[in-house]
């Protein structure tokens, strides 16, 4: 016996439950079939945990560096045992409370590993549920590299790092994206000896490359070690841990390897393809409205190609929730998703890089500005260095905001109305930004860029 619903989701993650959420909103009926935990792996093995990982290790910096601010403080040890409560806490919390969103929002929500059986209907648990409409969500999966076997001891992803009962002595991070800088940034700040090792030229080689040089010097500062252009070769296990081999024959050797060379779409064994979804390299193929080839056949998050980032996802739910209703919301646009490394220092960053920018408008086209966080009151109080800067279209609007520094993703948020709203530096300007504030650093960005700097030279 089936059972027929206006939205079958398969994946009950960022993207998922946001969709089964705003249509149950909308008075649509919903299945959210969900093989492991509701919340997926931002709430469970990533973004929430690591976050947690992420200001344990900030918490033990600032008890080490207290004495600077006249604080007499001792770290006396790190206490994994406790740290992974806390971390454990935080998801517990959060997790209980999504639980209780979906079911007041009586959306009926199955458990178990669903098939796509039929262009409208999906088996879960010998059940087949029928849906006039269906969304596929089902996120993605730790990637490796050809014959790197994850042990989930030595050789490790981050799922595993978010589960161990220690801090490493020493790892090593394969990879320089947002995954591998974050913990190297954590596992630093908990006492780890790290070395990254990424074969692009810089790390987190997708945002603006002056982004890409502060890390460095402040990584190089931290005493984080990182090789860059340096591809790796091999793994081999040794008595005390791992030893790895890059390009060139260089051998480095620490207790364990982190493999964090990105994320892999998780659609593998889910029908998809033996019902004619369009797909390449495992991704779900959709137009601008996220519809597949079939008809009422729906795709959002990391399945689809282009940022894996939970809160692409989520907005990807609720607009395929609001196109089902027939609402006819506008296209997402994916340069105007704002996205955060949460790295100490933080990197920030929505829109495009001033390399995109000459490219898309031309070099003579493109006006740049970099205020330095040297002249931001709340800045120096936290004792951090940084920047903000601006890519604008020449007499036009703001195209790309990129900045780091401590805390600073917590202002990517005004960087995001900023450019989806295509303001002119002028129109900022003119806005008045509270003082002392990292926030009054956009402010003074784009009064500069305006041609009217304050504490700032033009």
């Amino acid at each position: 016996m089936s059972e027929t619903f206006d939205v079958v989701i398969l994946g009950g993650g960022s993207g998922g439950y946001a969709t089964a959420l705003r249509a149950a909103q909308l008075g649509l009926s919903v299945a959210l079939i969900e093989k492991d935990k509701l919340g997926g792996t931002c709430l469970h093995r990533g973004c929430i945990p690591t976050k947690a990982l992420l200001h344990a290790g900030e918490v033990a910096d600032q008890t080490r560096e207290a004495a600077h601010i006249g604080i007499k403080a001792e770290l006396i040890q790190i206490d994994m045992a406790g740290v992974n409560s806390y971390k454990d806490g935080v998801v517990a919390g959060l997790y209980k409370g999504l639980q209780g969103l979906i079911k007041s929002a009586k959306v009926t929500y199955l458990e178990g590993k669903g098939t796509l059986v039929a262009p409208n209907a999906v088996e879960v648990n010998g059940q087949r549920v029928i849906g006039r409409n269906i969304v596929l969500a089902t996120g993605s999966y730790s990637k490796s590299l050809p014959g790197l076997e994850l042990d989930g001891e030595r050789v490790i992803a981050s799922e595993h790092a978010l589960t161990l009962d220690r801090v490493p002595a020493s790892a090593i991070v394969l990879g320089g994206g947002v995954i591998g800088v974050e913990f190297a940034s954590a596992w630093k700040s908990l006492g780890a000896d790290v070395t990254i090792v990424e074969a692009l030229p810089r790390l987190v080689a997708a945002e603006d490359p002056d982004i890409s040089k502060q890390l460095e010097r402040t990584f190089r500062k931290r005493g984080i070690g990182f090789k860059v252009g340096k591809p790796f070769e091999k793994v081999e296990k040794t008595e005390s841990g791992v030893k790895v081999t890059i390009a060139g024959g260089e051998t480095l050797e620490a207790e364990l390897l982190l493999v964090a060379v990105g994320r892999g779409p998780a659609t593998a064994n889910c029908g998809f393809e033996a019902q004619g979804v369009t797909m390449e390299r495992g991704f779900v193929i959709t137009d601008e409205r996220l519809r597949t080839n079939l008809p009422n056949v729906y795709a959002v998050g990391d399945i689809v190609p282009g940022l894996q980032l939970a809160h692409r996802g989520f907005a990807q739910g609720i607009f395929v929730a609001e196109t089902i209703a027939g609402q006819n919301p506008a296209p997402i646009v994916e340069s105007g998703i704002p996205r955060v490394t949460y790295t100490d220092p933080e990197i920030a960053s929505v829109g495009i890089t001033e390399a995109q920018a000459k490219e898309k408008f031309g070099a003579e086209a493109v006006e740049t500005y970099n205020y330095n966080l040297g002249g931001n009151g709340k800045s120096k109080i936290l004792g951090t260095q940084g920047f903000v800067k601006l890519v604008r279209q020449k007499d036009g609007p703001v195209v790309g905001i990129h900045m780091i520094g401590a805390r600073i993703g917590e202002q990517v948020g005004e960087a995001s109305l900023i450019v989806n709203w295509e303001a002119f530096p002028a129109e900022v300007a003119a806005l008045i930004h509270a003082h002392p504030t990292q926030n009054e650093a956009l402010g003074e960005a784009h009064l500069a860029l305006a041609g009217k700097p304050l504490h700032a030279h033009n």
